[in-house]
């Protein structure tokens, strides 16, 4: 059975479907409105800080853990960048993510700051999961990068920083480093499924921007 996880389990909510499966709501949805789940978000941000690229103290039962991972799509890094970086263009194509809901979207200092829920569906013995992700993401277009801090059940927190890079041919190279901090029991677990399904969204993406889906 936790081999067949290792493969249905999305980014970040790896280790949530052993820990919450028999007590989490079977759906395609929550049953939140958009203005409850904006209130778990704040009181995620405030309670968890996910924002905080502190390593976790030696002492504290937490452990951190790095993924690089990356692709290179046959398109130009101006195609690529807005397609990439647009977290809505993931749906369908990023495992298992149903919903994104995005509570506040503003731009100061030319970086573009969202703060969203992402709601990921995930099948786990013949029944449905719902997830939620906590996120903001921060996308410095003049430079040409992005960043995601996360939370979620079971305070899982990830921080991810999206690099693109022209290379010859007209051609872009996608470079995500992946930085988990879970229970230390977890961790190998974590990272290394949500390495798996960003990989998995990375082929889905390039193969959307190269065939003019996106």
């Amino acid at each position: 059975m936790k081999k067949l996880i290792r493969l249905l389990a999305a980014p970040l909510v790896a280790a949530t479907v052993i820990l919450t499966a028999m007590s989490a709501p079977a759906g395609a949805d929550t049953t939140e409105t958009d203005a409850e789940l904006a209130a778990q978000w704040q009181a995620a941000w405030d309670t968890y800080k996910f924002y905080d690229t502190t390593p976790p103290a030696p002492d504290s039962g937490r452990s951190r853990a790095v993924r690089e991972i990356s692709i290179t799509i046959d398109a130009p890094i101006g195609k690529v960048f807005p397609a990439y970086s647009n977290i809505n263009n993931h749906l369908g194509r990023a495992p298992f993510l149903k919903r994104v809901v995005t509570y506040k979207d503003w731009t100061q200092d030319d970086i573009r700051t969202i703060n969203f829920t992402a709601i990921e569906d995930i099948p786990y013995q013949g029944t449905i999961v719902t997830s939620k992700t906590q996120a903001q993401q921060r996308i410095h277009r003049d430079e040409l990068y992005y960043e995601t801090d996360t939370w979620s059940e079971p305070n899982v927190v990830t921080h991810q920083k999206i690099t693109f890079t022209p290379v010859p041919l007209g051609r872009t190279t996608v470079t995500e480093r992946l930085t988990f901090d879970a229970d230390a029991s977890l961790i190998d677990f974590v990272a290394d499924n949500g390495a798996g399904a960003h990989q998995q969204t990375q082929v889905a993406l390039k193969q959307a921007i190269e065939s003019g889906r996106l």
